[in-house]
């Protein structure tokens, strides 16, 4: 009997739970409402925070995994609907149930988040260093003989400094890329491998700071060069048994100045550099390994391979296709460059003609640096266009090494009306990509992805460059990334020049009665220069000629007013000039079809900006900016793209 009453009262219990339901659900459903809003609420806020805190090197805690998982399940669980009518007894008590349920685990996973106080993310086992982007070897035999010695050295305890030492477009770099990679299985042997591009002119803090990024370290607090390589020292003393490997080497240097401790055979570590001359190896006194060409048998192979087609057994082609295997002197980044353009060729008038243009282009010189510069040059003549050419000439007024954002590098050739105007932004930019593609099929340049996004870039191989700056000089004066602190050099700011580019340097300071006289000039590129915060008004007094000015990314407050008068000006670009609160009058400058005033300091418009009617892009993406008034936009008829906070 005792049995029976308790089973009863269960019953009756589960009953009442189940009315409750029924008679509440309209509660139950907006309480759930309530507490998904404040759930989703803080997914957005932990998802923000996880996005900023998903560094380098670090990984979302398994908690924060389970508990984004457990949010996303029961969004797809939760049905909140109109509630049935309350007749509909079985339905509308489900729903209250369904409800109530959910709800209480929404508390719970509310609950939860309260607890995630610390960081969201945990540190990854640190790795010995990162895969670089390695392209196949070329000349088989050649190639694994020198990658085999240079292996060989490596693992030799008596042997701490290696030089590879070759002419440039050998495949020195290639070969070392292939190395730097295998290396990173060697986890026994080595605790850390390093990767650093140093090329020309030597620059001691620059190589500091490239040497830091890769340790993670941050050196900029450091304002003297020797507490720089002090704590530089430390920091790959404590990496115990390193390598370090200094791509294309210019000039010797001594280790201490740097910062970079003496390998020894004590301390396991290895030095590994590139250069084009032997005497820095012998300067930093390494084992020297020369960078061979190819045999002529491979030499053959990888021509073959580019063109895609047997050439060499065509009779009426064979002869012509070794005179230009012969020009092209067994050296790989010639066969590859000079191969492309032969590729669309099919006749043999189309092949004579094209051999003709090679032997006129390869004047006689002793020069081996000379010839090969020459031998590059065909590649660039050959060129079906005359924008094509001017695209590769505005890709070098960017430092040597550098990585091109493809789309940052349109909008420049859209800017400087390398890319023709046409009727949308998108058509400009196709028009772009196209380019780029057949600059890129012709191996003058190369294409990459950048490591922590998809964004694809391009750079110049440095002999690419180099040839290039050759056939623009001197017309071109590009000294970007050198380290550079002071602005004046008259020598340089010929009347005759077209291009000035001194981006990312260390100028801080332009003196104020620097006056180039360079009527010429159509574009000035000052950008990322940050310790730069003022420019004199006499800069502009002979610059009418500008089209393109660029003070992006540096340390100035005022623009100065001379640059109301430059009428000509058709780009002006001052992103993130964070601290630029002043720009003068711009009522003048009617050809200006770009203004980029993204995350600057301005807390007002410009004056003068409605007299902009050919005005195409405005970015006015700026937090400080108080208020756009109304009466501007209409006048801008041309405007195609806007950006406004």
């Amino acid at each position: 009997m005792e049995m029976l009453g308790s089973v009863v009262g269960s019953i009756i219990s589960s009953m009442a739970e189940y009315c409750d339901y029924h008679k509440d659900a309209d509660e139950h459903v907006k309480n759930l409402k309530r507490k998904w809003e404040v759930l989703e609420s803080r997914k957005e806020d932990i998802e923000s925070r996880l996005e900023a805190e998903l560094r380098r090197g670090k990984k979302q805690k398994k908690e924060v995994e389970l508990w984004l998982g457990e949010v996303h399940k029961i969004k797809h669980e939760i049905n909140i609907e109109q509630v049935p009518a309350r007749w509909k007894f079985l339905s509308r008590m489900r729903m209250g149930e369904c409800a109530s349920k959910k709800t209480k685990v929404m508390e719970d996973l509310s609950i939860q988040a309260s607890n995630f106080t610390d960081s969201l993310v945990v540190d990854l086992p640190e790795s010995i260093g990162e895969m670089i982007p390695a392209p196949t070897l070329v000349g088989e035999s050649t190639a694994q003989r020198t990658m085999q010695e240079i292996l060989a050295y490596l693992k030799d305890n008596d042997v701490q400094k290696i030089g590879v030492y070759g002419m440039g477009g050998s495949g020195k770099t290639t070969i070392m890329k292939q190395i730097h990679n295998l290396l990173l299985k060697e986890t026994e042997k080595f605790d850390k491998v390093i990767w650093v591009t140093v090329s020309k002119p030597f620059d001691l803090i620059k190589l500091q700071s490239d040497i830091a990024y890769k340790l993670k370290i941050n050196l900029s607090k450091f304002d003297d060069v020797i507490a720089r390589a002090t704590e530089l020292k430390a920091e790959l003393e404590y990496k115990k048994r390193y390598v370090l490997i200094l791509d294309d080497m210019w000039e010797a240097f001594a280790l201490e100045e740097v910062g970079i401790p003496e390998p020894t055979s004590a301390n396991g570590c290895k030095l590994v550099l590139t250069t084009r001359n032997l005497n820095v190896c012998v300067g930093m006194s390494c084992k020297s390994i020369k960078m061979e060409l190819l045999s002529k048998e491979e030499a053959r192979k990888l021509f073959l391979d580019k063109l895609g087609h047997d050439v060499f057994n065509t009779p009426n082609l064979k002869a012509i296709a070794e005179e230009v295997l012969e020009k092209c002197a067994q050296l790989p980044l010639a066969i590859v460059t000079i191969a492309a353009s032969f590729k669309c060729l099919t006749d043999d008038f189309e092949w004579r003609d094209a051999l003709e243009e090679l032997r006129t282009s390869l004047k006689v010189s002793n020069n081996k640096e000379q010839q090969v510069l020459e031998k590059l040059k065909f590649s660039y003549d050959r060129l079906e266009n005359e924008r094509l050419k001017q695209c590769l000439l505005h890709c070098a007024l960017h430092p040597e090494d550098y990585k091109i954002g493809k789309q940052e590098l349109i909008e420049h050739l859209i800017d400087e009306g390398i890319i023709e105007r046409r009727n949308s932004r998108q058509a400009e930019f196709d028009r772009g990509y196209s380019m780029l593609k057949k600059l890129e099929n012709a191996c003058l340049l190369e294409v990459g992805i950048y490591e922590y996004s998809s964004e694809k870039f391009v750079k110049m191989h440095d002999l690419v460059r180099d040839m290039v700056l050759w056939v623009a000089s001197p017309q071109f004066k590009v000294e970007g990334h050198l380290g550079l602190e002071d602005f004046s050099d008259e020598g340089k700011w010929r009347e005759d020049l077209v291009k000035a580019s001194l981006m990312y340097n260390n100028i801080s300071r332009i003196p104020p009665n620097a006056s180039p006289m360079c009527p010429k000039l159509s574009t000035l590129l000052l950008q990322g220069n940050k310790s730069l915060k003022d420019v004199p008004d006499s800069l502009f007094e002979h610059l009418h000629g500008l089209n393109i000015l660029d003070l992006s990314n540096t340390g100035i407050e005022s623009l100065p007013n001379s640059v109301s008068n430059l009428e000509n000006l058709t780009t002006l670009r001052l992103r993130r000039c964070w601290k630029l609160k002043h720009v003068p009058s711009l009522a003048k400058l009617t050809k200006l079809r770009k203004l980029d005033l993204e995350d600057t300091g301005i807390t007002e418009v410009p004056h003068g900006l409605e007299m902009l009617v050919n005005l195409r892009y405005l970015n006015l993406n700026v937090y400080t900016l108080k208020i756009m008034p109304p009466e501007i936009l209409p006048k801008l008829s041309c405007l195609q793209y806007l950006i406004f906070f």
